[in-house]
């Protein structure tokens, strides 16, 4: 049993890659859902659901069973994720946006952009399918998340946050084309990934709006 959860977790790359996403995405996940007053259940469910929805997605789209229903090993690293959240909440009292939970988003958001882009990579996707992949693979738990909260996915509307993923799974895609053999491409997309979420949280980048723009008037509240 001991070596099989080695294996499933740190056996390559991508198992590597896809153990960090697994635990940090069910933890930023279980965390939105401890600040809306879920119960337990209503957390795991949330956190579950972050951690594994952008990954299900990915292996429908190249077509082979989704490793959440190969493996157990898979279901007890996102609920790792979630009793961490739980853990946190005990002791920090706004654990959704504390640093560790924000850390948390980055680094999950990286290490599930590798994980789509190395899944893409080998099922002979073309250059525009490694990026898309990559991207649903990054941001489709906390899409899907979001949902289960009842509110539109902030990757929609705000936060520079599914253009780290962009990049990054560019950068794995040219890492690969000019030959950088697949461990170099990976650690290349998770550090453009994760160095460009942390720099758009720390300064505060936003993709322009129509109303930023000045090409149509912002909101207006009735009177």
């Amino acid at each position: 049993m001991i070596r099989e959860f080695v294996a499933v977790a740190f056996g390559d790359p991508f198992a590597v890659m896809n153990t960090v996403g697994l635990i940090a995405f069910a933890l930023v996940g279980s965390s939105k859902a401890i600040r809306e007053e879920f119960d337990l259940f209503g957390i795991a469910v949330v956190g579950l659901a972050m951690a594994f929805a952008g990954g299900v997605t990915r292996d429908l789209l190249v077509s082979r069973v989704p490793l959440t229903l190969q493996s157990p090993i898979e279901i007890a690293l996102g609920l790792i994720g979630v009793s961490l959240a739980i853990g946190l909440s005990a002791v920090l009292s706004s654990p959704d946006t504390h640093p560790i939970t924000l850390v948390s988003d980055a680094v999950g958001l990286a290490a599930f952009a590798t994980t789509g882009a190395i899944v893409a990579t080998e099922a002979n996707v073309s250059a525009f399918g490694v990026v898309a992949i990559a991207t649903i693979n990054a941001v489709g738990g906390g899409a899907v998340a979001d949902i289960l909260l009842d509110r539109a996915p902030f990757i929609l509307f705000d936060d520079f946050y599914a253009s780290c993923a962009v990049l990054g799974g560019s950068a794995y895609w040219a890492a690969v084309t000019v030959g950088a053999a697949g461990t170099t491409a990976a650690a290349l997309c998770a550090v453009v990934t994760v160095g460009t979420r942390l720099a758009a949280v720390t300064y505060g980048w936003h993709l322009p709006t129509m109303q930023t723009l000045g090409l149509i008037g912002g909101r207006t509240t009735d009177e």
